[in-house]
């Protein structure tokens, strides 16, 4: 059984340089393992690689990273060397998370193509396979249905000699699988093949659903299943005295009532005592150490940090 770490989502970065300092060191003060950037065009989110580049220059132990980078933005040949520098300069304290890409209004905001699923899901396999070449051999060369490298130099080298350690999830079988094969990390999360999020989305966070996912990645990894840590992003994580209540207040806008809700393993909510016991048991039930919550929370959630870390 893996040890709890606890990461943050900053996913409503403060609009200021000073007030991303102060949040980076303050996620390290409170004992989060990571602070984490999304990768989408709305909502005034910071661009990743700079905003983690920052925030690794003003901590000493908080590791940083993607959560997610989209692969359909950028070539994976640049993205491993921005990810070996960043790795290098803050002494391995990066985490890479990427993906095949889903939310419709970033393909419509940049004018990029919106292949379907199983097109970016290929390439985003291609660009793993060239990214991790590239930090492990030191080159890397592919003639892909996607990329066509020729002997591309992976330098600077990485601080990890097996360059940052990747995460890669989902909700479907085929980003699972390769997953499962590839990443040191494994998100397990609903599907959103819709390129939304609606009311279809509701229908796959139930504890069955999140079982099947677990099931998968433990099918597809074989024999390097005891190497992957398996990480939950929060759709919420609501530190309140009396958890059911506040359940029976939200839960009916999503069509669903708080008995429902409370067994949803992407919602927390409870005392503190009673989201420890809850995390202890999804743990034990799905295997998920390494939780991430948004950066909302990051106060109220940090007893909980303080019990579970590192046990």
């Amino acid at each position: 059984m893996r040890r709890f770490r606890f990461g943050v989502q900053a996913s409503s970065p403060p609009q200021s340089g000073q007030g991303w300092i102060e949040l980076a060191r303050q996620a390290e003060s409170l004992g989060y393992s990571t602070l984490f950037v999304p990768d989408h065009l709305d909502d005034a989110q910071f661009s990743p690689i700079v905003a983690l580049t920052a925030a690794a220059m003003v901590t000493t132990t908080l590791r940083v990273g993607s959560l997610v980078f989209n692969n359909d933005y950028r070539h994976p040949v640049t993205v491993a060397r921005e990810m070996a520098t960043l790795d290098l300069i803050s002494e391995g304290r990066l985490e890479v998370g990427i993906g095949a890409g889903w939310k419709r209004t970033d393909y419509d905001q940049s004018g990029i193509r919106y292949d379907p699923a199983g097109i970016r899901i290929a390439r985003l396999a291609e660009a793993v396979e060239i990214m991790v070449s590239l930090w492990r051999e030191g080159s890397a060369t592919l003639n892909g249905e996607h990329y066509v490298v020729e002997r591309a130099t992976g330098l600077p080298k990485p601080f990890s000699a097996d360059g940052p350690p990747l995460i890669i999830g989902g909700g479907g079988r085929r980003i699972l699988d390769l997953a499962a094969r590839n990443a040191q990390i494994v998100g397990i999360n609903p599907s959103l093949a819709a390129g939304v999020i609606g009311t279809e989305v509701a229908r796959t966070v139930g504890p069955e659903r999140f079982m099947e996912r677990v099931n998968w990645v433990k099918e597809s990894a074989g024999d390097r299943i005891d190497e992957i840590e398996l990480q939950c992003l929060t759709v919420v994580a609501q530190v309140v005295d009396n958890g059911y209540s506040w359940l029976s207040e939200v839960a009916p806008a999503f069509g669903i009532t708080a008995d429902e809700a409370k067994e949803i393993p992407i919602v927390l909510a409870g005392s503190v005592d009673e989201i420890i016991e809850t995390l202890e048991m999804r743990r034990a039930r799905f295997g998920f150490s390494y939780w991430v919550i948004h950066q909302q929370e990051m106060q109220a959630f940090a007893p909980v940090v303080a019990a579970l870390d590192g046990k």
